[in-house]
């Protein structure tokens, strides 16, 4: 006698593997692996669907036929582990990266990162924005050992490649030229939700390099050596005032 847990897992490889043959009782033979490969159509198609939703772009640009083969090895090689399809799929970009068919795409998994990147915000939690006023009671000694909170629906990410542009124009509402010089260099992008959209930002190396620093919890002086190294001239007042006030810092402590 199988446990439960033995018979979901048996189950759920014989849907993956198409293979009747993994499941003991009267699901095998001609019969069985007919009403076992309608289970795994919809397995696969329902997958396939939740990746297409959240990688759009990458959809568009290697076709729909390319896009589906993909999908089909990424499900078999790496089945849900989460009960909320929301969750499916965060591993899809590095999947692309080592994808042998689409290995002349070099921009390809930047360009999904971007993708979950965006869909990760989305789903992020809220937090209210706090007032500058908390700021003035501290002593000027206090302000170099802050260490800033980012909201949790902002994401930083150094790619090699244009992937703003790229993103931008495979949006539905896109106009203009398409066309797209890899030659120009990669972007330090701020992902981050506003209300209820999701911004992209391309941002200077010092302000990433600040933001990057905080977001791994340096404290404000260490994370504008950072910064300054990038930009003598970068304003650390005006950084923190402008973040504050669009949200993108949240909270701090000393």
């Amino acid at each position: 006698m199988h446990s439960l847990h033995e018979l979901q897992a048996a189950f759920a490889s014989a849907i993956l593997e198409q293979d009747s043959s993994r499941i003991e009782g009267n699901v095998r033979g001609e019969n069985g692996q007919s009403r076992l490969s309608v289970y795994a159509g919809n397995v696969y198609h329902n997958l396939r669907e939740a990746l297409r939703a959240v990688y759009p772009v990458v959809d568009r640009l290697v076709g729909e036929r390319f896009f589906d083969h993909a999908a089909n090895r990424y499900i078999h090689d790496h089945p849900s582990q989460s009960g909320d399809i929301q969750r499916y799929g965060h591993t899809f970009p590095t999947f692309l990266k080592n994808f042998p068919p689409a290995a002349s795409l070099a921009y390809l998994a930047d360009t999904a990162t971007v993708e979950w990147l965006v869909h990760e915000v989305f789903h992020a939690a809220d937090l209210a924005p706090f007032p500058l006023s908390q700021l003035s009671g501290l002593a000027s000694a206090q302000c170099a050992t802050l260490r800033f909170t980012l909201h949790p629906a902002c994401r930083l990410f150094a790619c090699a490649f244009p992937v703003l542009k790229i993103w931008e124009v495979n949006q539905p509402d896109a106009t203009g030229d398409e066309v797209v010089n890899l030659d120009t260099g990669g972007n330090l992008l701020l992902v981050r939700r506003i209300a209820f959209a999701v911004d992209i930002q391309a941002l200077p190396a010092a302000e990433f390099s600040m933001l990057r620093a905080l977001h791994e919890g340096q404290g404000v002086e260490d994370a504008y050596d950072l910064a300054l190294r990038c930009d003598p001239a970068f304003s650390l007042g005006e950084f923190i005032e402008r973040r504050i006030l669009d949200s993108t810092i949240v909270g701090f402590d000393v």
